[in-house]
């Protein structure tokens, strides 16, 4: 069996021992129908037990209907499932001190901190990627370890940080000023980190921008918070607004409420201009504040919708999962349109760290008869 992986240039087919897949919804009905099939040929009690089980809801599909699935996005989302453990591991390991290695049995028990199925071992995960991970013997005791070529691409992404830091810097700044009072615990963005496109250490560096934030604790229960220290009008444009400039028409149609009509109304474009503009409402800046609007109407749902909007745009891939838009739920007053991806898939705008991730993904699919020639490529790089 395959599984499908994105890597730096190309898309690779590798054999992966994955568990057999659920049925789908298509072979579920077969099934069903074959069983249904049988009924008469089987004793009463038999049948009577067979029909329960086709009538119970247990059997009855749980995906989302074909239609409305993205296969493009899809792969993303298994393509952050075969690299969970590549990209735990390294933070893991890089944080630790040089040489950046932990004891086989103890990694073993650090299923969640470094991405590994539980009940797995953790060095079947490691030998998959041996350009990045070794298994090395000190004083018998074999141990998970960084490779040296892996602490060379940790350099390379450090750099990358640091360059891109005044642009994180300004992404936080504007996250702030999305919440309600102007405040996220520091908890909450360092869990979000790798969302974002923040360092490990970012929560150590804002202490080098006192004009931009400020760190507080919570009197009640000792948190501490990331507060906004001054509020910038020049940053309170949403991504929506400044598409507004360039193409009204466009972000109309993405908060489009149409009104049927029949097809042979005679309207020209003109008309059917005024009638999308009639049935638009206007676009409401998720930095306006949230609390002065009146619960469940149209004018807060579309506050809402734009601040969800607001925040995949500040991320590093323009994507998130459902759970790090619910660790703001709070700070955004909250009670998926991908139009950063083409139609198949692939992220129109890359982030440098974006095409560092997908350029360490590739060193992951590699085998040991590849990472030869690769040493020898870079080796003139790292000298």
């Amino acid at each position: 069996m395959a599984r499908r992986l994105f890597c730096a240039t190309r898309t690779l087919l590798l054999p992966a021992p994955a568990p057999v897949p659920a049925p789908t919804s298509a072979s579920s009905a077969a099934a069903a129908e074959a069983s249904a099939s049988l009924l008469p040929l089987l004793p009463c009690k038999r049948r009577k037990k067979l029909l329960r089980k086709l009538n119970s809801p247990r059997v009855a599909p749980i995906e989302p209907e074909a239609a409305r699935r993205v296969p493009a996005l899809d792969a993303v989302l298994d393509r952050d499932t075969a690299f969970r453990f590549l990209h735990r591991a390294r933070s893991f390991l890089a944080s630790l001190p040089p040489p950046h290695r932990i004891p086989l049995a103890e990694a073993g028990k650090l299923y969640r901190e470094l991405g590994f199925p539980r009940g797995r071992k953790v060095s079947r995960s490691a030998t998959r990627h041996p350009l990045l991970f070794h298994l090395p013997v000190v004083d018998s005791v074999p141990h998970l370890a960084l490779t040296p070529f892996m602490c060379s691409l940790l350099e390379e992404e450090r750099r990358i940080h640091d360059d891109l830091l005044p642009s994180r810097v300004l992404a936080v700044r504007k996250l702030l000023m999305l919440t309600a009072h102007r405040r996220v615990p520091l908890a909450k963005l360092h869990h979000c980190r790798a969302v974002l496109g923040l360092p490990d250490d970012f929560r150590d560096r804002v202490q080098d921008f006192p004009d931009d934030f400020r760190v507080v604790v919570d009197p009640r229960d000792g948190r501490h918070f990331l507060e906004l220290a001054r509020w910038d009008p020049a940053l309170a444009v949403s991504a929506l607004e400044r598409d507004f400039v360039v193409d009204e028409r466009r972000v109309r149609r993405t908060f489009r409420f149409a009104v049927p009509h029949r097809r042979l109304m005679p309207l020209d474009a003109e008309d059917a201009d005024r009638l999308d503009m009639a049935t638009t409402f206007p676009l409401v800046s998720p930095y306006t504040n949230g609390a002065l609007l009146k619960p469940w109407t149209p004018e807060a749902e579309k506050y809402r919708v734009g601040v969800v909007h607001e925040f995949l745009n500040l991320t590093l891939e323009k994507r998130a999962m459902i759970h790090h838009i619910v660790e703001f739920k709070e700070e955004f007053g909250l009670t998926r349109h991908m139009d950063a991806y083409d139609e198949n898939g692939v992220l129109k705008e890359k982030d440098p760290l974006v095409l560092f991730n997908e350029k360490l993904q590739h060193y992951a699919c590699m085998s040991k008869i590849d990472s030869r020639e690769t040493m020898i490529d870079t080796a003139g790089l790292t000298e």
